[in-house]
């Protein structure tokens, strides 16, 4: 089942000719997922042909304008193109004042839904869930409130060998029995024993978005455990106490959160612009963190 992710703007504060503000879009098991709009947001889907038409849930983290500003052209590009699917938006209580706002001084009365969704500031929460995936929310250590997210898998059941199906003629009803660790006993009475013909299923795998933060032992508690992270690396460590006033981290820091909570993959992002080569992060990360990976607009990153 797909499971990536569409970096879409990885840069911090206002755009630059080489980074946009932070937007994402995740792929999990063929829905999609838009994670923060920064200004810019609908170009970059069009430009790397993600179909704008198929989100239907916004995580929007706060409200410093590099995370939301490009919400209300998504918004309205989506009335104006005849979208009907309710669109659901989850963030900072204040958020739905904002659309509502800006929405009654258009004077534009959307031809779909939008079903708002505050998120909690305070503590990790459930947001979003059905058959196979999970999202949460989670509270991050910045200037004004922040929310980080998690998307992961729900635990599937074992699979039955093909060739086992085929040995048995097994019927679909004798499938499900074995998938739940129940023995079946065929017409002619022999037995098919469900741990012998049965796979362990495949891991599961999540991510967790954490932008904006200062480095901080809340968040790792929230995403322990997590296969894939990206982790906000706005300074170099030669900076870190301005990272520290201005509640960012480092690369260095980034890189120690993902070894904490036992990540296999760190994607670093929400690079400052006072730096001329991204590739300072990377280097100073890999000293903590070996597995790591620089965010770029365009890079599609396979969750495992």
């Amino acid at each position: 089942m797909n499971f990536e992710v569409t970096i879409l703007g990885c840069g911090a504060a206002a755009p630059t000719n080489r980074h946009n503000p932070s937007s994402q879009v995740i792929n999990l098991h063929d829905k999609l997922f838009l994670v923060d709009c920064g200004e810019g947001t609908q170009m970059q889907m069009r430009k790397f042909k993600v179909r704008m038409q198929r989100i239907n849930h916004v995580f929007i983290t706060h409200l410093h304008g590099d995370h939301y500003l490009g919400l209300m052209g998504f918004i309205s590009s989506m009335h104006l193109l005849g979208r009907k699917a309710k669109l659901h938006v989850f963030g900072p209580a204040e958020l739905w004042e904002i659309i509502q706002i800006q929405l009654k001084a258009s004077s534009t009365f959307l031809v779909y839904e939008i079903e708002f969704h505050a998120v909690s500031m305070d503590e990790k929460q459930l947001v979003f869930e059905d058959k196979t995936i999970r999202a949460y929310s989670f509270p991050m250590k910045h200037r004004i409130p922040c929310s980080g997210y998690l998307f992961e898998e729900k635990e599937r059941k074992p699979k039955i060998k093909k060739e086992e199906i085929d040995r048995y003629k097994l019927q679909p009803s004798q499938i499900i029995a074995l998938k739940n660790g129940v023995d079946v006993t065929l017409e002619n009475g022999h037995v098919v024993y469900a741990d012998q013909v049965s796979i362990p299923a495949d891991a599961l795998r999540s991510y967790a978005y954490c932008s904006d933060t200062a480095y901080s032992e809340k968040v790792m508690d929230a995403v322990r455990g997590v296969t894939t992270i990206y982790h906000e690396s706005t300074f170099l460590d030669s900076e870190k106490e301005r990272a520290k006033e201005t509640f960012h981290s480092t690369a260095k820091q980034a890189a120690t959160v993902a070894k904490n909570v036992g990540a296999t993959k760190l994607i670093l992002g929400h690079f400052s612009s006072r730096y001329s080569d991204d590739n300072e992060f990377l280097v100073e990360a890999k000293t903590q963190f070996d597995n790591a990976i620089l965010a770029d607009e365009g890079m599609i990153i396979h969750i495992e």
